[in-house]
């Protein structure tokens, strides 16, 4: 789960991490009141989306009067911005995050991720800040700071001095990027973060060492335990097809195919999407129904299928261990009575009820092409799709 930059910085603030103070504002005359609460020469005027590039795209803007203010909150306000994370549809601009400026110096990157291949919290820190992180890795890997954390300790003082060091913070910033560091990672143990980006961590004239930008995911799996955490979603920033997923607990993600897909599991739905892509085909979603879906579930996600309006054709693609395939079955079966299914429908069943599951495709009165193998089912639906 994503949220705004201000609710993250907010998070850290409670916390302890030093953030620029600011104020969220919903329309210009809150912004401009936010301004005048801060009092500061300079303002910065900041789009509130969920993606990234929002200053190369003229999401970020700086005030130097209250007048200025309202005519960037004027411009900003309903403005559809278009990043290189939001795609060429943008995203619309509902809310800004009004800061004060700060005396930039320095600007760093400090990231905490969850490595797969040491299974353990890592810290990451480079003095290339304010660029993206990938491209850092690519052109100059060597700039690029770890720090592997011990699950029992946790970040010690030492590992994060050494990347202080590491990265060249000032000798007299040290002990604040220390403490910066440390409730960093305190943030994202206790809020069950599965990203902290911090980009740039800057130091200023006083010395200080802020976040200036913030960038907090949450693990959608510990939201039970984490409430506050769950109350700041914005389904505005979502797809709604996306939304409509997470009320049956599916996993789905809508992409710009035209070649519907419901498979059961994380690994056969990427290579399902990778087998239609190898015949020509564009799929139009990710969808994996999980191990041990419902019939209800099976038809909540076909019809969600269904609502995309680009979808030509559905590949249904099942291998049954937990999940079994009547239960699959049935579920295709209800959905595309209930909605009227027109479209080429393909489906590859193997595994638990397998004969079964055949049989209530077979005696179902519908339009259905049996597929023997996925490489079989793939070819299929791109030749009728075509």
């Amino acid at each position: 789960m994503n949220i705004h930059e201000y609710q993250g910085k907010q998070i850290m603030r409670d916390f302890g991490v030093a953030v620029p103070n600011g104020h969220v504002a919903y329309n210009v005359d809150e912004a401009v009141e936010a301004a005048e609460k801060l009092g500061t020469d300079v303002t910065v005027v900041k789009a509130q989306i969920h993606a990234g590039g929002r200053g190369n795209a003229g999401g970020v803007k700086i005030a130097k009067s209250l007048d200025d203010v309202r005519t960037y909150a004027e411009e900003l306000l309903g403005k559809t911005l278009v990043t290189h994370q939001t795609g060429s549809e943008g995203k619309e601009v509902k809310r800004l995050l009004i800061e004060e400026g700060c005396d930039i110096k320095n600007e760093y990157y400090v990231g905490l991720v969850l490595d797969r291949n040491t299974s353990r919290v890592t810290m990451m820190a480079s003095e290339e800040g304010g660029t993206e992180i990938e491209q850092v890795a690519e052109e100059t890997p060597e700039k690029i700071f770890k720090e592997v954390i011990d699950p029992v300790v946790g970040l010690t003082p030492f590992q994060a001095r050494r990347l202080a060091f590491n990265i060249n913070i000032p000798k007299e910033s040290l002990s604040k990027a220390v403490k910066f560091m440390l409730g960093l990672y305190d943030v994202f143990m206790k809020k069950d973060c599965s990203i902290a980006e911090i980009n740039p961590l800057v130091t200023t004239g006083e010395g200080e060492v802020l976040a200036l930008d913030s960038k907090l995911n949450f693990d959608d799996n510990a939201l039970f335990r984490q409430k506050d955490i769950a109350d700041l979603r914005d389904l505005d920033e979502e797809d709604p097809k996306e939304i409509e997923a997470s009320k049956y607990d599916l996993s789905y993600i809508a992409l710009d195919g035209n070649i519907g897909c419901m498979v059961n599991g994380a690994g056969l739905a990427m290579a399902t999407m990778d087998t239609i892509k190898h015949y020509g085909g564009e799929p139009a979603n990710f969808l994996d129904v999980g191990g041990g879906a419902s019939k209800e579930k099976v038809t909540g996600a076909f019809k969600l299928i269904l609502s995309d309006e680009n979808v030509n054709g559905i590949f249904v693609n099942i291998f049954g261990g937990i999940m079994k395939c009547d239960v699959i079955a049935e579920g295709i079966v209800a959905a595309s009575k209930e909605i009227g299914l027109e479209l080429p429908l393909v489906v590859r069943l193997e595994g638990t009820n397998v004969k079964e599951g055949k049989r209530i495709l077979d005696e179902s009165g519908l339009n259905i092409t049996a597929a023997d193998s996925m490489a079989d089912g793939a070819q299929k639906i791109v030749e009728f799709v075509k």
